[in-house]
């Protein structure tokens, strides 16, 4: 029996009459909604036609995560009076609940992309809602760019809704082509902000790690609203150990403590959403319960201010969640929680003054996610840089050039990008590529059922108590009883499955779990392969150091194959968090495609080093010394070195250093043909200028013997022959009224000439070098400066007077004319002009 009541107390309900007329008219459109009014459970009801009279559709419901699809197919199916797999039904990894009448479906982003790539039209489908594609997941805004292209090309037909709990929906509004823009608004009550901030210091989040002492404040901050405020307690909490942490310092609250996040047994995650009746409760949640589920009962909201957002480090072969501080408008989404049912307040854990500093909107997930996954997708649709993809943020060049080079290495796509037919094969199994590409060659080396069971491990890193040791971990979970080992032996049961479909369920089998274990490991993750360097510190195949903790048992393996690791703030080496021992057959084996054999020239703390070498990546498995390098490696690690440690490993002299400058400032007053002689532009030109002797060169000390300023002077320009000009353009030395030769300082940006003041004495235009004017030092009898002009003329008439009141005093012996255009310039004092 629908229960009618409850529909018509959904706020949403208001809007539905604009959202109908808009797929009407347009096919697509953008549904703003705050959390709790219905936008995902009351609307799909309505477009599939089983409430409120419209014509029979099948619509799918796109969810970012498998709590909340599974929530919101049992509310809905609940409020047609029905249990799950009837009328509305749902799929997510692993499990699948529909039947044949089933018209609404609700499922992952992750199912969806699945089942697009299968089949484009989506056949029988007439509306598909992606819902919280304001949260900017990845899979999302995937889906969305094919859905588009889909509409465009094969279903004009297919009715399109974006969802969102913000009301930032105008970049979805454009790329659904200028789609109309529906906003429902909420029933919402005020919400009182209670600033808690902790009383020292905490440390900034960093990787994983969140300050315990941050934790203990959050404790003692819900232990304070429970004592001044009624109602239920919801607190947002980054991730699951955050959550068990706090759980621990609750024991004796009055009331009870439950745990929300996307491992939560399904029992636990149906108690939360269905409120109690009995006591208080304390929700401790992800941000899973920003808008993906609606908690019952709440009436004070304590935000840690923290969340988990993926991050991967291209350079180090390591991708992870690391903890950030969380969005404003994340934090409005958490506050809004606390005024769904009753007037309510959020404890904020951190300063006033800190809010207005933080970020407006989350990172998208497209700017800093590991995008193989994505890239294998795309290379799937047949758009392999997904350049004609309508995306609101295009990926990252960095990032998408990454992952095809780890697909190339799997073999998922060839050396153009298009998808291989394993590369399909990888795409079906609902894995990372890096995961599929393990499961498919494990099984053929260890057996299907092994394989699958290492990569379930590796699919969702087990609890940290299991752990840091791989083949110890897959024994727990092999044994255990809790929710963990639970998913572990569904998700085995899965990989096992579509292995056996594709025909790769055998394979030898031999050996034992522990060789296997860190066979399929490092089949997944090559580059981190990793040597022992002594003392629990390894180098991994990619070039990072990794260290174990003290105590772990894997501290004395020769090889590691590191599974999961991270790299704290400004540490220099990963820490490991886990991993399997494996041999250097092992490594040779899944890293193959690092192995690199032959010469290896390279220039080393200040040298030339010359070797013939086999490694992995950046492990290296022997070397010896090479005495007769080839001469073309020898000069390419010759020319790093000048790259490396500058142009001042050639000989340079005073009269070379000021060629130079002169040159350079040819080439900024006159451009060309005068050469650009910057360290970048010779670098870039030594076939130029230092051939041969740099062809000749074998090591340090020969690059020590060529003569920069001949070299030089190779690079003028000849041919023309404004060569021959040089001295007249920027001459060395310029001849003053004195007699005497003085050096031009072309250092500066702008010509310098130090003269004493005397030999100047009758000249009244400043001097030129290639028609710019130089700066005149005029220096006292001693040589010390006395005044800088770069207007003789005006000095002569203004300037003149006060230095020489000045310095005619203290040099009495030197002649100080009262106008000095007038007089001779001399070199000698008033004495010896007069003997002369």
């Amino acid at each position: 029996m629908i229960r009618t009541d409850a529909l018509d107390r959904l706020p949403v309900r208001d809007a539905v009459p604009a959202l109908r007329q808009a797929l009407d008219d347009r096919g697509v459109a953008v549904l703003c909604a705050p959390p709790g009014t219905g936008k995902t459970t009351l609307v799909p009801l309505v477009l599939a036609g089983l409430v409120g009279g419209g014509p029979a559709r099948r619509v799918v419901v796109a969810e970012p995560r498998r709590i909340a699809a599974r929530a919101a197919a049992r509310r809905m199916a609940w409020l047609l009076g029905e249990q799950t797999g009837r009328r509305v039904g749902f799929t997510v990894r692993g499990e699948r609940v529909v039947g044949p009448d089933t018209v609404v479906e609700v499922v992952t982003t992750g199912v969806l992309l699945q089942r697009l790539q299968r089949d484009q039209e989506l056949a029988g489908v007439d509306a598909v809602i992606i819902d919280e594609c304001h949260e900017r997941h990845l899979d999302a805004d995937t889906v969305a760019a094919f859905l588009l292209d889909v509409r465009e090309a094969i279903r004009p037909d297919l009715r399109l809704v974006a969802a969102s709990a913000t009301t930032d929906a105008q970049g979805w509004a454009r790329l659904l082509g200028d789609a109309p823009v529906v906003e429902a608004q909420g029933v919402s009550h005020p919400v009182e902000v209670v600033w808690a901030p902790p009383v020292r210091p905490v440390r900034p989040p960093h990787g994983m790690r969140v300050d315990p002492a941050l934790l203990t404040h959050v404790a003692s901050v819900v232990r304070r609203a429970l004592a001044e405020r009624d109602g239920d307690v919801l607190c947002f909490l980054p991730g699951v150990g955050e959550i068990g942490r706090v759980a621990g310092q609750l024991a004796g609250v009055p009331a009870e403590v439950l745990q929300v996040h996307g491992r939560a047994p399904a029992a636990v995650q149906d108690a939360v959403l269905a409120g109690s009746a009995e006591g208080r409760r304390v929700v401790l949640a992800t941000s899973v319960a920003e808008s993906s589920l609606t908690v019952p009962g709440v009436r004070i909201v304590v935000d840690s201010g923290l969340a988990r957002e993926p991050r991967t480090d291209h350079a180090r072969g390591l991708s992870a969640l690391t903890t950030v501080r969380a969005s404003q408008a994340a934090g409005r989404q958490r506050a809004g929680r606390a005024g769904r049912e009753a007037p309510g307040a959020v404890y904020r854990c951190w300063e006033q003054g800190e809010d207005g500093r933080l970020a407006r909107f989350p990172s998208p997930e497209i700017k800093v996610a590991d995008l193989t996954a994505f890239a294998l997708q795309a290379a799937c649709w047949g758009d392999p840089d997904a350049s004609g993809l309508a995306l609101l943020d295009p990926p990252p060049a960095g990032a998408m050039g990454a992952a095809r080079e780890t697909l190339t290495a799997v073999g998922a796509v060839d050396a153009d990008g298009r998808v291989t037919d394993r590369g399909v094969r990888m795409s079906r199994l609902g894995l990372h590529p890096r995961l599929a590409r393990a499961l498919l060659d494990g099984a053929a080396e260890v057996g299907g059922r092994r394989a699958a069971e290492v990569v379930a491990l590796l699919s969702e890193e087990p609890p940290r108590e299991y752990g840091d040791d791989l083949a110890a971990a897959l024994r727990t979970a092999r044994r255990g009883a809790d929710g963990y080992a639970a998913r572990w032996r569904q998700e085995v049961r899965r990989l096992s499955s579509s292995l056996e479909g594709g025909g790769e369920g055998s394979g030898r089998g031999g050996g034992s779990d522990d060789a296997a274990v860190g066979l399929v490991a490092a089949l997944a993750f090559p580059e981190r392969v990793a040597r022992a360097r002594g003392e629990g510190a390894f180098l991994m195949a990619s070039g990072t150091g990794a260290e174990l903790r003290d105590g772990s048992r894997l501290r004395s393996a020769p090889w590691l194959a590191v599974a999961v690791a991270d790299r704290p703030a400004h540490a220099a080496s990963a820490r490991v968090r886990l991993a399997a021992v494996i041999d250097e057959d092992t490594a040779r084996l899944a890293a193959g495609h690092l192995r690199f054999s032959g010469e290896e020239v390279r220039w080393v703390d200040g040298d030339v080093v010359a070797r013939s070498v086999e490694r992995l990546g950046a492990v290296e498995l022997s070397v010896r010394a090479l005495k007769q390098p080839r001469p073309e490696l020898v000069r390419a690690a010759l020319v790093d070195g000048l790259r490396r440690d500058g142009l001042g490993l050639l000989r340079w002299t005073r009269e070379t250093g000021q060629l130079r400058e002169r040159l350079v400032f040819l080439h900024r007053e006159l451009g060309a043909p005068w050469p650009d002689v910057s360290d970048g532009a010779l670098l870039a030109r030594t076939e130029e200028w230092l051939e041969p002797e740099l062809s000749r060169a074998r090591r340090r000390s020969d690059l020590a013997r060529i003569d920069a300023g001949q070299a030089l002077r190779r690079l003028l320009p000849w041919a023309t022959g404004e060569a021959a000009r040089l001295d007249e353009l920027a001459p060395e030395r310029i001849e003053v009224p004195s007699g005497s030769r003085i050096r031009v300082e072309y250092g500066g940006e702008q010509p310098v000439l130090a003269v004493k003041l005397q030999e100047l004495f009758g000249l009244t235009e400043t001097p030129k070098v290639a028609g710019v004017p130089v700066l005149v030092h005029l220096l006292s009898p001693a040589g010390r400066p006395a005044a800088v002009t770069a207007d003789l003329a005006s000095f002569w008439r203004d300037g003149y007077r006060a230095v020489r009141a000045e310095l005619r005093g203290r040099y009495p012996k030197h002649p100080w004319p009262e106008d000095p255009t007038t007089v001779e310039a001399t070199r000698y004092t008033s004495a010896r002009l007069r003997r002369e």
